[in-house]
């Protein structure tokens, strides 16, 4: 299976001061390589609190780890010395991650300190990812069948690392699907009343999801937004299940609802 989990790290985001944009945006991606996304998890800047997450994610096997947030260079950035922890294996300077971090700042006309080497350690056996924009670098490391992959929480150094260096790994190593989805929004015809007709839908097309969002008022005004979802060896397979469900959905809608308005 191609599962993948998300571990968001942060006080920030614990408290509501930082809206968690990272684990969205990390989703999304990981669903448009094909990889199913089973769980997205925020912890705080404690060690033991990373460690038990990042262990309960290898124990259900999941394909793919990706965290986000805690590897820069003061106290409450942990993620590193965690993960080395969490793997049972030493937290070292990576030189090649040190070779990094010191370019950065030599650029910039600073010296390195102990706080910045910290950017640099890493569990034994690290490959360290260029950050682009900031300093700190991202890590990959393999866990038996599990790939884990720690990146910055700064949104754009983030990003960058993941298009740049996580995106063609996980091509690499990802089911080889192609994603395909279909936004259909329904207005007057209340969720609950929409719902045995969506499940008739994926009986008779199993390779297709619907998700149903409520956009108004159930019992005054309902306005549903239906997000079909599906992925094949190739977009057209892919976009065929997309069209037959929308094809048989529409159908029942017609057949069995009077009032109703199609978008």
């Amino acid at each position: 299976m191609y599962n993948a989990e998300i571990i968001s790290i942060g006080n920030e985001l614990l408290i509501g001061k930082t809206v968690n944009t990272n684990a969205t945006w990390i989703a999304r991606k990981l669903t448009l390589l094909g990889f199913n996304v089973k769980r997205i998890v925020t912890v705080g800047d404690i060690i033991e609190d990373i460690v038990s997450a990042l262990r309960e994610s290898i124990s259900r096997e999941a394909k793919v780890i990706i965290t986000t947030g805690g590897l820069g260079p003061t106290f409450d950035d942990k993620t590193s010395e965690a993960l080395a922890v969490a793997l049972r294996k030493p937290w070292v300077i990576n030189f090649e991650a040190l070779q990094m971090v010191k370019e950065k700042y030599y650029k910039m006309g600073l010296k390195l300190t102990p706080h910045r080497v910290k950017m640099a350690k890493m569990p034994e056996g690290s490959r360290p990812l260029p950050n682009s924009i900031g300093t700190a670098p991202g890590i990959l490391i393999k866990e038996k069948e599990c790939l884990i992959i720690s990146l910055p929480g700064v949104p754009k150094e983030m990003k960058a690392i993941f298009k740049e260096h996580v995106e063609p790994v996980l091509k690499n190593i990802g089911p080889h699907l192609c994603f395909s989805e279909k936004t259909i929004t329904v207005k007057g015809i209340p969720e609950s009343s929409l719902a045995p007709v969506l499940d008739l839908v994926m009986k008779n097309v199993s390779k297709v999801y619907i998700k149903s969002h409520p956009r108004g008022a159930e019992g005054v005004k309902p306005v549903i937004e239906l997000h079909i979802t599906s992925s094949g060896k190739n977009m057209e397979e892919a976009k065929y299940y997309i069209e037959k469900a929308s094809d048989i959905l529409l159908k029942l809608i017609r057949e069995k609802f009077q009032k109703f308005q199609i978008e």
